[in-house]
């Protein structure tokens, strides 16, 4: 994933998590009304959370509660279906239907934060004798049929509908390199609306989401198609994932590209420009021509319609069947059938949280923590910082897209300014710096880093770091130990590490060294 992406990426959490901001609430009028049906405010619901979000640069604790307000919908198995950042990270969460003065509790079943879904159970089912789920649609509206977007809005408390039409449908990345479906609309989703249903032709095509933040009148609907694959995917109680094509892929449009590898204008497709895996069973320069029997133009793109056109990769959730995808690709001239295999989503040497508190480690005056999407992005707030690390070659942004290897599971980083102590003296902060070795032994992970320094019997300990600039580190070994437990005492931190890696320290986890 480039720069772009995070940035990109950082930019739609940021304008989905804006479903808590304020906002005044648009009130239904008359003729929206009479469109719709009259029960269907019954189903819509708002959603009380308190968030305890991670604090990224002090992974010991937790941001401060945060209490927001999002919507949910009312959906079949005595369930509330509602947005995943609406819920995630939710220490407390309420719902309340319109016109009534109760809250009840619910629970978090299942939550999906790549496409933005979650499902909430209530602590008393009797509610869902008076209110009835609404029906979804099992087709895609059309572009320029109206939708009626019911939510909170930030604000007020009465349910508000606001109407628009359908101005777009594409095959889009959402968060976390998970791709899907979405509905755009010409009526902004208000902060609040965020979990709430979008209406058409009686029925529900989908779930408001998100907000566009750098235009007006518009907004996003998550449809019912990627909703039905979600509810499916956790009716065992856990949520896989959606599958996906891994294998780089760029168009067939320009005329050299298309004289250089040799095909007349009666061949269309998309050509393979990096393989997932060598041996796998496509190779570079393949030129994939159909997904399953649905052919595939110059630009990647198949039709759904006579007016609608997404990237093929969209096809894959429909074909996935025991893990493969039927594709013919040209290659040499000639006509091949391939199974490609499809899985979750891309491993990475910077995972995200998915929804977790950071894993952490204390050792002296430094802080240690696994890398995540979540902190890269954080650090991406400060462009001059970014573009700093950048400079230096600091893995964090030149291994963004990387997958794990043999040499390394995952970066460990500096996640946290040194604490003030007389032993990092004359030591410039390390805070960002990723361990390349301690002691000359290439750090793999954290667990292994934890390892190494629990079980290390050198008088001194010594940090490399891997960026090109970037001072070596040295601290003698016994004084670091006791020094941890004054940083604790002195900064009112209750844990040296998080309980995994604690369990690595205290010597109940193995790790493979």
């Amino acid at each position: 994933m480039t720069i772009t992406r995070i940035i990109a990426a950082a930019s739609l959490a940021v304008a989905s998590f804006a479903a808590c901001a304020q906002a005044p609430a648009a009130p239904a009028t008359a003729a929206v009304a009479a469109v719709i049906p009259a029960n269907l405010e019954n189903s819509v619901v708002k959603v009380f959370t308190t968030l305890r979000r991670p604090d990224l640069f002090k992974p010991w604790s937790k941001a401060a509660p945060q209490d927001v307000t999002g919507s949910g919908v009312v959906i079949e198995g005595k369930r509330i279906l509602t947005n995943a950042h609406v819920v995630g990270y939710a220490s407390r969460v309420e719902i309340q239907a319109s016109q009534s003065g109760d809250k009840i509790g619910a629970t978090v079943v299942a939550l999906a934060r790549g496409i933005d879904l979650a499902v909430l159970k209530l602590d008393d089912e009797s509610f869902f004798d008076t209110h009835a789920p609404v029906a979804r649609t099992n087709v895609l509206p059309g572009v320029r049929d109206a939708v009626f977007a019911y939510g909170y809005p930030t604000g007020g408390n009465s349910l508000s509908i606001t109407k628009g039409i359908v101005s777009r449908i594409e095959f889009v990345n959402y968060n976390f390199g998970t791709a899907g479906l979405r509905i755009q609309i010409d009526a902004a989703i208000n902060p609040g609306n965020s979990g709430g249903p979008a209406i058409g032709d009686d029925k529900m095509i989908g779930l408001a989401y998100a907000t566009a933040s750098n235009a007006q009148n518009m907004g996003y609907i998550i449809p019912n198609e990627e909703i039905e694959i979600f509810l499916r995917d956790v009716a065992d109680g856990r949520y896989d994932g959606k599958p996906v094509m891994l294998d780089h892929i760029q168009t067939l449009e320009n005329p050299v590209l298309r004289q250089f590898l040799k095909v007349d204008k009666s061949v269309e497709g998309a050509v393979v420009h990096r393989p997932h895996q060598a041996d796998g069973p496509l190779k570079e320069w393949d030129i994939i021509t159909r997904i399953g029997d649905t052919p595939i133009d110059n630009q990647g793109m198949v039709k759904l319609g006579p007016s609608l056109r997404v990237r093929f990769q969209y096809r894959v959730q429909q074909l996935a069947n025991g893990g493969k995808v039927p594709l013919t690709v040209v290659r040499a001239g000639k006509p091949v059938q391939v199974q490609l295999p499809v899985g979750g989503e891309r491993k990475m040497l910077i995972p995200d949280l998915d929804g977790a508190y950071p894993s952490y480690f204390i050792y002296g005056p430094m802080v240690f923590a696994r890398a995540t999407a979540e902190f890269v992005g954080a650090l991406g707030s400060n462009l001059q910082g970014f573009n700093a690390l950048s400079f230096i070659g600091n893995p964090l942004i030149t291994r963004r897209g990387d997958e794990p290897d043999a040499q390394r599971e995952e970066l460990v980083v500096v996640s946290a300014p040194f604490f003030p102590h007389k032993l990092s003296a004359g030591y410039s902060n390390r805070f960002t710096s990723v361990i390349y070795s301690v002691n000359k032994v290439p750090v793999r992970s954290l667990a292994h880093l934890v390892a190494l320094l629990r079980d290390l019997k050198d008088d001194l300990v010594v940090f490399h770091f891997d960026q090109r600039a970037g001072e070596t580190i040295v601290f003698p070994r016994k004084e670091m130990l006791e020094a941890t437990e004054t940083v604790l005492s002195d900064n009112g931190i209750r844990l040296q590490g998080s309980p995994d890696m604690m369990h690595v320290w205290n010597g109940k986890t193995s790790v493979k060294r």
